[in-house]
């Protein structure tokens, strides 16, 4: 087995990175057709979802499997080799088979313990099939890590600690309450008819929805998802009410929408932030400030306030005198207040404008050496400015309060469907695959994830037995091919030299020589099959082939019989 796993997921890339780099689906075919057409390659599967890409080959030799995987990745993701490769990761063997089991299991994805990822491992998989990539190894891998989840959710708890990245997303709208309250009555919007979007129509029904609106770029199968929920609801399994329209309606139905949940395959936006802005639009209060930019006075160009008229000298505890200064309407803390005051005076007024006390004794030792060296530093800044800066403490800034969202937008698109733009109008909340993996980040995880990684282990262990064994099968059923060859002809030649044997005779005689030859063989065969799926046994087929010298080339007939009886059977099973 030499299973060599490239990929990136939210684990080593950031967001940005990763939505770059997402595959369409054409890419994905083009990737699995070129890696099989690679020399270090065999077989190949691509798992990609919103937060991973991974490319999944069987591999004659790990480096030159390493560059050419990753080379391939990068091309045909858009991203160049040297920014890609940082982010990469590699497993090789029997880590490559321990981290699909975790994938398969919900370990790795950004909620733990999310059941989401088996249909697209069984997605992958059916991929992989149609186009002939997936021979053996990547069959019994991708099949039993289905089967490692499926044991994973049955024998232990993990689903508690994890749910669907569609519930965990609407649950940052719900600000610690129940998705089902928060939901209920309200109108969505769900844009896509894919697995995701399903699942989010899905969901969404579940948690009570008054109306679904599914919008799709082929308006068929927008239309079938909306008539499947529509059927749930004639069932007595939900009461939304679901409509199927064009991608052309989108933004008038965003006008009456309260969710909208997004994830087509786009490679560019689908709601941009004017849309979005069009669609709340007479919803929240007018003159509501957007979040990050201050409505407050313009303080553009060299306009400066007007400070308040004060009289001369009247602030309390000033330690500034100012009979002398002529001319009123300035403040002591203002510039005209400190012009031409000697050092130690200045340090005073500025110990004063900040609320600190100064010692008045102190100020009064400074050195002439020091107040020179003040005055000039002074004098250089009016040089440079032209003007003393005024020392007053800066006024508190008053936040615009930001109004209730009336539109929660959900964006699983990777690359992003709705603009980034959009979080920073009023009265609209965003949630993306990149805020929830900060959310997910400090997530507590359940106890049963340990008893699932004791699954993920004895899993692991047992896979790897099992293809170190089936290594040496061919090896064998050649040894015992070989052995049934040379009594038939032992028998052919006693039937020359006995013409008169009649049937029964020679039917005892023939059942007894083969007797021998399966008891003299079956201890043998049955301990090298133990031996080979150990760690390190390997070898133990060359060795049979070696003292047996048995044909390579019948061994090799033998093994690819076997593969295309089974990729036959796993065709019939997709």
């Amino acid at each position: 087995m030499s299973l060599l796993v490239v990929g990136l997921s939210h684990r080593s890339a950031p967001v940005s990175v990763l939505e770059r780099a997402a595959l369409s689906l054409d890419a994905q075919i083009k990737l699995l057709q070129d890696t099989v057409a690679a020399e270090p390659a065999t077989e190949a599967a691509v798992l990609a979802t919103c937060n991973r890409i991974e490319l999944y080959a069987d591999v004659d030799k790990f480096h030159a499997g390493v560059a050419e995987l990753s080379t391939l990745l990068a091309q045909h993701s858009g991203v160049g080799l040297d920014e890609l490769t940082p982010y990469l990761y590699v497993h090789y063997e029997d880590r490559a088979v321990h981290h699909l089991f975790s994938v398969a299991c919900g370990l790795d994805s950004m909620v733990v313990g999310e059941g989401q990822i088996l249909g697209q491992i069984k997605d992958a998989l059916a991929r992989a099939q149609e186009l002939h990539t997936a021979g053996r190894l990547l069959n019994d891998l991708f099949q039993q890590a289905l089967r490692v989840g499926k044991r994973a959710h049955s024998e232990t708890g993990i689903d508690r600690a994890g749910q669907s990245l569609v519930t965990f997303g609407l649950e940052q709208f719900t600000a610690g309450g129940a998705v089902e309250a928060w939901a209920r009555g309200k109108r969505a919007v769900v844009i896509g008819a894919g697995s995701m979007s399903s699942l989010a129509a899905a969901t969404l029904a579940r948690a009570g929805v008054a109306e679904i609106v599914v919008a799709n770029r082929t308006y068929d199968r927008a239309e079938r998802l909306a008539q499947i929920l529509t059927e749930q609801g004639e069932k007595g399994e939900t009461d939304v009410v679901a409509r199927a329209v064009p991608m052309e309606s989108v933004p008038s139905e965003l006008t009456r929408a309260d969710v909208v949940v997004s994830c087509t395959g786009a490679t560019g936006l689908v709601l941009t932030a004017d849309a979005v802005a069009a669609a709340v639009e007479g919803r929240v209060p007018a003159g509501t400030a957007v979040a990050g930019h201050d409505h407050r006075a313009d303080t553009r160009g060299d306009i400066r306030p007007v400070l308040p008229p004060t009289s001369l000298g009247t602030d309390e505890d000033c330690p500034l005198d100012l009979p002398a200064v002529q001319g009123g309407g300035f403040s002591v803390h203002g510039e005209a207040a400190v012009a031409g005051m000697d050092a130690a005076t200045l340090e005073q007024h500025a110990a004063w404008v900040d609320n600190a006390t100064v010692d008045r004794r102190t100020a009064a030792r400074r050195t002439p050496a020091a107040d020179a060296e003040l005055i000039a530093a002074l004098a250089a800044t009016f040089a440079v400015t032209g003007r003393i800066t005024e020392l007053r403490r800066p006024e508190p800034v008053v936040e615009a309060p930001r109004p209730e969202p009336v539109l929660a937008l959900l964006d699983l698109a990777m690359p992003r469907d709705i603009d980034a733009a959009a979080h920073r109008l009023p009265g609209v909340r965003l949630v993306d695959i990149e805020s929830l993996a900060e959310a997910s980040a400090d997530a507590p995880m359940a106890a049963d994830v340990d008893m699932v990684r004791r699954i993920v282990s004895d899993e692991v262990a047992a896979f790897g037995a099992a293809q170190r064994a089936a290594h040496i099968t061919p090896t064998v059923v050649a040894l015992r091919a070989m052995a049934a060859d040379v009594v038939a002809s032992e028998i052919a030649r006693l039937e020359g030299r006995l013409p008169g044997l009649d049937d029964r005779h020679r039917g005892e005689i023939t059942q007894t020589v083969r007797r021998v030859v399966d008891k003299l063989l079956h201890a043998p065969t049955v301990r090298v099959k133990q031996l080979a799926a150990e760690p390190g046994g390997a070898g133990y087929a060359d060795a049979l082939r070696t003292l047996f010298d048995l044909d390579q080339e019948t061994v090799a007939a033998v093994s690819r019989a076997d593969d295309s009886q089974e990729n036959a059977e796993n065709r019939g099973r997709s």
